[in-house]
C-alpha cells in the first residue's frame, strides 16, 4: 500500500488585507475570508483522497493573532481529520512562534506539533515504514540553519523532513533557517516538506524538495493560482507529487494596451476584452484583477482626470462577467508625443518644467521626503511597508513614483480645464 499525504504551508489564517486598494466592502469580505476557505479546501482534499496524513510546514497563523474565533475554526477543521482517522503533523514557522494562539490552542490528539528540539514520529503504512521528522521555530527569528537539530534518518524507513526555511533566500521573504538544496539532498531524507516562501517550487534529485507556496494569495504580489501538494510514495518508494488547487480568489496583473484608442468606448471595449481573457484563464472561483493601462492615446489625460468614472465602469464590466473583481487601476498611458511637444502648448511646457527643474530640485525632494516621513510615522507597520517599502531603496523608489503620479494628476486636471475653456 502506498503512503499518501497532503503537504501545505503558509496558510496565514485571517491574514489582514495587505493592499490599501481593497475599498470595495464585498471584495474586502471575500479576501478577508479566503484564507479560511482555502484551509477548509485542504481538509476537504484530505478527506476526499482518504490520505494517510496532513503535513503543515509552518505559518498557520499571521503573527500577533489574537482572535480565538481563529483558534476555534482551526480546531474544528482539524477535528474533521481526527474523526476520519487522519493524523496531522505541524511545524511552527516564524509567524506561529509569535502567535498567542500557538501557546493556548488545544488541538486533537491526532495532531503532532513538533518542538524546537527536533523529533521523529515513526509509523507503518502498509508495506512501508515511514519516519516523519520536524523542527519548529522556538522564536520568531531563526538566523541559523535548523538542519543540525534534525535526527538522523531512520534506517530502512522512508524519511520525510518538515522544515520552515527561506532556503537560499527570496527577495520577498526574510532570511530564516537558511540552508541550500544541496544540504537537503545530502541529509538522507526522501522528501522535504518545506514552507515559508509563498511561491511554489519542486526540485527532484536524491530527495524530492517541495515548497508548496501559500494556498491563498493575499494581494497582487502573490498572484496566480495557489495550491497544495498531494504526494504519493508507492511500495517501490517512487514519489509522485500532484498540484491541487486551493485558492478561492486569484490575483492577476492584467495589462491593457490602449495605443491609438481615440474614444472612451474603445478604451472600455479593450478593458472588457482583457478581463474576459483573464477570466477564462483563471482556475480559481474568483478573479481579482489589477489593470495596467499602457500605450499612447489622446485619452491619457481624460482617463486620469476621470479616474473615478473609469474605475466604476471597469468594476461594472467585472460584475457583468461574474466573480471578476477590480483590485485597482494603474495608469501608464501617455499622450501621443506630437500632442504634447508643441511650444505653444502651456500644459506641455509645464510638464517639461516639472520633469527637468522641479523634480530634480533638492529642495523639492527634501520637502517630499519630510512629508512622507511624517505620514509613514502614523501608519501601522504592515501598511507602512506596503505603501513605502521595507528599506531605504524601496522608500526612494516609492517617493519617485508618488511624485510622478502627482504630477500626472495635476497635468490631467489642467488639460481638462484647458479643454473646457476652449471655444
Amino acid at each position: 500500500m502506498p503512503f499518501r499525504f497532503v503537504h501545505t504551508a503558509d496558510v496565514h489564517l485571517d491574514s489582514p488585507l495587505r493592499t490599501l486598494a481593497l475599498r470595495d466592502p464585498a471584495l474586502a469580505a471575500l479576501i478577508g475570508g479566503a484564507t479560511r476557505q482555502a484551509f477548509a479546501a485542504i481538509i476537504d482534499l484530505c478527506l476526499a483522497e482518504k490520505v494517510d496524513a496532513l503535513l503543515i510546514a509552518g505559518d498557520l497563523y499571521d503573527g500577533e493573532q489574537t482572535s480565538m474565533k481563529t483558534a476555534r475554526f482551526l480546531a474544528d477543521q482539524l477535528r474533521r481529520l481526527h474523526e476520519a482517522g487522519i493524523p496531522g503533523f505541524v511545524v511552527r514557522g516564524n509567524h506561529d512562534a509569535e502567535s498567542r494562539i500557538t501557546r493556548e490552542l488545544t488541538l486533537p490528539d491526532s495532531v503532532k506539533v513538533f518542538t524546537g528540539r527536533g523529533e521523529c514520529v515513526e509509523r507503518a503504512a502498509g508495506g512501508l515504514d515511514v519516519a516523519i521528522h520536524g523542527v519548529s521555530f522556538a522564536q520568531k527569528h531563526a538566523p541559523d540553519s535548523l538542519l543540525p537539530k534534525f535526527r538522523a534518518p531512520v534506517e530502512g524507513a522512508v524519511n520525510i523532513g518538515m522544515l520552515h526555511t527561506s532556503l537560499g533566500g527570496s527577495p520577498a521573504h526574510d532570511r530564516y533557517a537558511p540552508c541550500t538544496p544541496a544540504d537537503l539532498h545530502g541529509a538522507g531524507f526522501a522528501y522535504w516538506a518545506l514552507g515559508h516562501v509563498h511561491q511554489r517550487s519542486l526540485e527532484e534529485g536524491r530527495a524530492t524538495i517541495v515548497m508548496p507556496g501559500n494556498p491563498q494569495g493575499r494581494d497582487v504580489n502573490e498572484a496566480g493560482r495557489k495550491s497544495a501538494s498531494l504526494v504519493t510514495i508507492d511500495d517501490g518508494r517512487r514519489i509522485a507529487v500532484e498540484e491541487r488547487l486551493t485558492s478561492v480568489a486569484e490575483f492577476r496583473r492584467t495589462p491593457v494596451d490602449l495605443s491609438g484608442a481615440e474614444d472612451w468606448r474603445t478604451a472600455m471595449k479593450r478593458i472588457e476584452a482583457a478581463l474576459e481573457t483573464e477570466r477564462a484563464a483563471t482556475a480559481s472561483e474568483h478573479l481579482v484583477a489589477r489593470l495596467t493601462l499602457t500605450g499612447a492615446t489622446p485619452l491619457a489625460w481624460r482617463l486620469r482626470n476621470d479616474a473615478d468614472k473609469l474605475e466604476e465602469e471597469a468594476r461594472a464590466i467585472g460584475a457583468d462577467l461574474g466573480k471578476t473583481w477590480l483590485d485597482k487601476i494603474e495608469l501608464r498611458c501617455a499622450e501621443p508625443r506630437a500632442a504634447t511637444s508643441a511650444a505653444a502648448d502651456p500644459v506641455a511646457e509645464l510638464r517639461l518644467l516639472m520633469e527637468t527643474e522641479v523634480a530634480q530640485s533638492k529642495a523639492f525632494r527634501d520637502e517630499l521626503q519630510a512629508i512622507a516621513e511624517e505620514l509613514r510615522g502614523h501608519l501601522p507597520p504592515g501598511a507602512r511597508e506596503d505603501l513605502f517599502g521595507a528599506d531605504a531603496e524601496a522608500f526612494a523608489e516609492a517617493l519617485g513614483a508618488f511624485a510622478r503620479e502627482g504630477a500626472e494628476d495635476v497635468l490631467a486636471h489642467l488639460r481638462a480645464a484647458d479643454k473646457d475653456a476652449a471655444p
